[in-house]
């Protein structure tokens, strides 16, 4: 995320507040996707439960992230890219899934391409490799 989160908020429309400042900036420091219970544990009590997923979801809804669902069916978000609009995600890309420290990262330099038939629409693509990442790897 290059952009001030005012800006982000601004241009996604939404509203500016201190909580969804917070939000952004666990996602500006994150180099992997962050699941709503990671985030809590990184708030420390800042906003309750029922918050964070109001603003999680929205941000999803305008574009600002993206979800993935892990191996174990926990949903996490990643910040989406400039090319994404509200329910219009784009930035279609494989997500590496550590299966050691359970990290999903975004491999934005990877986009494998999918022929789609003929007549059919895909909404999204989603293509998860498993495996150890760079990190963990290398213990």
């Amino acid at each position: 995320m290059g952009a001030s989160a005012e800006e982000i908020l601004k241009t996604h429309g939404l509203r500016s507040t201190r909580q969804r400042h917070v939000v952004l900036e666990e996602f500006s420091q994150a180099d992997f996707a962050l699941s709503q219970p990671e985030l809590e544990k990184r708030l420390k009590g800042e906003m309750d439960r029922v918050t964070l997923y109001r603003i999680l979801s929205s941000f999803e809804e305008k574009g600002i992230l993206h979800s993935i669902v892990d191996q174990f069916g926990t949903t996490n978000y990643a910040s989406c890219s400039s090319s994404c609009s509200a329910g219009h995600h784009k930035d279609q890309h494989i997500h590496f899934n550590c299966l050691n420290c359970r990290k999903i990262y975004c491999l934005q330099s990877t986009n494998p391409p999918v022929d789609i038939p003929t007549g059919f629409k895909a909404e999204n693509v989603s293509i998860v490799a498993t495996g150890l990442c760079k990190v963990c790897s290398s213990n």
